[in-house]
């Protein structure tokens, strides 16, 4: 994949933008200098902002060459919000606010799709509209339905959208791809156990919660280790194991 020049020509202004952001986390809901920040920069470049969606979201609006008259419409999304964990580097852009971090790379989602705005409102060789979206609370408050809740879809309707999460295990210069579901989803369920007291000198009358929440946990690992196939080197093991 060949790098545009306008981008890289502006490699410094971006990556002070994405230290500024890192230095700034904010969690799920209250990315508002996070947003301050965005609209501040898409209006510099002379595209039309929205603001409000999603409580902190921010909608920029691109036009191309035929000002959106072909109604033909997609959408370019990145997450603003930082995680509830305290940052222990050094570095002088580390975050200023204590249990406060962006972790997960959002400051440099934000700040790609910044960049991406400002070269589509520059060049604009592209027929339709493409819409900027900066979703708030990605990390577990659900953001991107609060917005399409608030009517993006209806306000900016599109025919497809668009996001991408970094990965610093990969390729510099490449995009890996797949149909479908991509990356962990997170799910939460609540146990409750219910003890029994007993004097210490009769354990046997009692029931110790901590003892069974113990076992369950241990019990929980198996599910997955013990019950589903580990992939390619599974299938390996089974079809060369020991001949009877």
């Amino acid at each position: 994949m060949n790098t545009i020049d306008s981008i890289a020509s502006r490699l410094a202004e971006f990556s002070a933008l994405r230290r500024d952001l890192h230095a700034h986390p904010e969690l799920c809901f209250e990315e508002r200098r996070t947003a301050d920040v965005v609209a501040r920069k898409l209006t510099e470049w002379g595209i039309p902002v929205h603001r409000g969606m999603g409580t902190t979201g921010v909608v920029g609006i691109v036009h191309g060459r035929d000002r959106g008259a072909s109604g033909r419409a997609v959408g370019l999304r990145a997450d603003m919000d930082a995680l509830p964990m305290q940052e222990f580097n050094q570095f002088a852009h580390a975050s200023q606010h204590a249990g406060k971090m962006h972790a997960c790379g959002h400051d440099g989602h934000t700040t790609m799709l910044l960049a991406a705005a400002q070269y589509l409102a520059q060049h604009r060789d592209f027929d339709g509209t493409v819409y900027l979206i900066f979703q708030p609370a990605e990390e577990g408050g659900g953001g991107a339905r609060v917005m399409i809740r608030d009517g993006l879809f209806t306000q900016f309707p599109m025919q497809a959208v668009f996001g991408m999460h970094n990965w610093p295990g990969g390729s510099v210069g490449s995009f890996a791809v797949s149909p479908g579901p991509v990356m962990a989803s997170s799910n939460e369920f609540k146990i409750t156990i219910r003890g029994k007291g007993g004097h210490a000198a009769m354990p046997h009358t009692g029931i110790d919660p901590v003892l069974v929440a113990c076992q369950m946990v241990q019990a929980f690992q198996t599910i997955i280790s013990r019950n589903k196939e580990a992939g390619g080197r599974g299938r390996h093991l089974r079809h060369h194991g020991p001949r009877r």
